[in-house]
């Protein structure tokens, strides 16, 4: 059973958030899901120009709410000549961050897509800690695109940790890119490792920890992907040992990834109050475009 039904794309309009629409167009024509446009007008601009201009000059924000409308046609319009999809408009005015959830939530989105360089919007839903709040609110993954979408995601980096989100990453990002292969990653580390060390036991002790650590990783990963139902022509394993976020980034070069797909939170409890760190270290440092799946 299909998780994609509906996409909701977020923009404000400006060239650079232009690569997040046309990949959702992509992904919506390859799937053939709903999609919709959504772009949140701030209020505060509009009350401001308001105020300005005085009751008598009310025709020109109702002016500039008429070329938003054209301005989002003209979007559509673009999306159905190059995907051949129809997507929903919506423009909505409010506070950015509450008002796109709800639009989210009203068009049962399945998956938000955003960009990771606008000219107002997503500067500043990508930056510091809106972006920590959008996803740490937001109740559907979100595939946050940094690059043109020129071709089908080719290769995409699973990091898994063996947690429940772990599956449904694997899942979701199989289910997006059809076409992709998957590296399925775990990165370990031997339990208090460098405290082993310094409490003196010996390096070739450590090495048979890691040995069996890596056997254990190999095991879990190899049960995870049967149950993940992905074809096993798709999937390559991955078990290396050291820093999960750095190991990630390494890879992601070394592989030519451009799709990484990565849990919400980690398995820690702290995490689960938090964006994870990680996910924050991905979302900050990595080239490829990134799903965050809750």
């Amino acid at each position: 059973m299909s998780n994609l039904n509906s996409i909701v794309a977020a923009t404000d309009l400006s060239a650079p958030a232009r690569h997040a629409i046309e990949r959702a167009g992509m992904i919506a024509a390859d799937k053939d899901l709903r999609l919709t446009l959504v772009h949140v007008a701030s209020q505060a601009p509009l009350e401001q120009l308001r105020q300005l201009l005085g009751t008598a000059d009310e025709r020109v924000a109702e002016t500039l709410q008429a070329q938003l409308r054209e301005a989002m046609r003209d979007l559509g319009e673009a999306l159905h000549q190059r995907f051949a999809v129809a997507p929903a408009l919506d423009l909505t005015t409010g506070d950015l961050l509450p008002s796109l959830l709800a639009r989210v939530d009203a068009a049962k989105a399945d998956l938000l897509v955003v960009g990771a360089r606008g000219a107002s919007f997503l500067r500043h839903i990508l930056l510091g800690s809106t972006a920590e709040r959008m996803l740490s609110s937001a109740r559907t993954p979100v595939l946050v695109v940094r690059q043109p979408p020129h071709e089908r995601y080719r290769s995409i980096l699973v990091p898994v940790d063996f947690s429940p989100v772990s599956l449904r990453s694997l899942r979701l990002a199989a289910e997006i890119a059809p076409a992709a292969a998957v590296v399925a990653m775990h990165v370990f580390e031997v339990p208090f490792e460098g405290q082993l060390r310094y409490a003196g036991v010996d390096e070739a002790k450590i090495a048979c920890y890691r040995t069996q650590a890596a056997a254990r990783a190999e095991a879990n990963l190899a049960g995870l992907l049967e149950e993940s139902g992905i074809a096993s022509g798709r999937l390559r394993k991955v078990v290396v040992h050291g820093d999960v976020s750095q190991r990630i980034l390494e890879y992601e070069q070394e592989l030519d990834c451009d799709l990484i797909a990565v849990g919400k939170h980690g398995a820690g409890v702290f995490e689960e109050l938090l964006l994870g760190s990680t996910t924050k270290h991905l979302l900050a440092e990595s080239q490829s475009d990134v799903l965050v799946v809750a």
